[in-house]
């Protein structure tokens, strides 16, 4: 009986070291097997939260600075009436703090131009947010009245991107 006991625990260990493989392995914090009456569970402690906190930072940082750049844009406006008239339009607004695109790659041609005829959910540019793609797409029909936003610039969330006019 203790030589059956002894082999159960060699089995057990190289049973533990291959779950312990399995979940360096995966990225998971646990994985449990069952073989019988015999149950082994693994599990490891998650050391992200100091990567959440940072992560977490930025996004509690986004509406303090959407407030200045809202306040901003006011304030650029008044000081060039023909800015105000240019900007008679439908404003397409960032969804996002994140980055502007104006096309797909660096060699591929702009997705609008200035004149340009759109349809409703047609790509317009793109903000890039932690490393992800977002299509921003028209809201309506209509023709393309001016970008707003140089290509690979930074933009706030509620910043306008472009104008639209029908």
């Amino acid at each position: 009986m203790a030589e059956k006991l002894k082999n159960e625990a060699e089995i057990d260990a190289a049973l533990v070291r291959q779950l312990a493989d399995i979940l360096n392995d995966t990225e998971l914090t646990e994985i449990e097997v069952e073989r019988g009456e015999l149950r082994i569970r693994v599990a490891r402690e998650i050391h992200a939260a100091p990567v959440m906190q940072y992560a977490a930072a930025p996004m509690a940082a986004a509406p303090a600075a959407a407030a200045p750049a809202a306040a901003a844009a006011p304030v650029s406006m008044p000081s060039d009436p023909a800015t105000i008239v240019a900007r008679s339009g439908e404003e397409v607004k960032s969804p996002m703090v994140g980055t502007a695109y104006l096309q797909a790659s660096p060699e591929a041609p702009p997705f609008v131009q200035p004149g340009d005829k759109v349809k409703k959910g047609q790509t317009l540019l793109i903000v890039e947010a932690m490393k992800t793609m977002n299509p921003i797409q028209a809201p309506r029909d209509g023709v393309v009245k001016e970008v707003l936003v140089g290509d690979a610039q930074p933009v706030e969330f509620g910043e306008p991107l472009v104008l639209l006019e029908a």
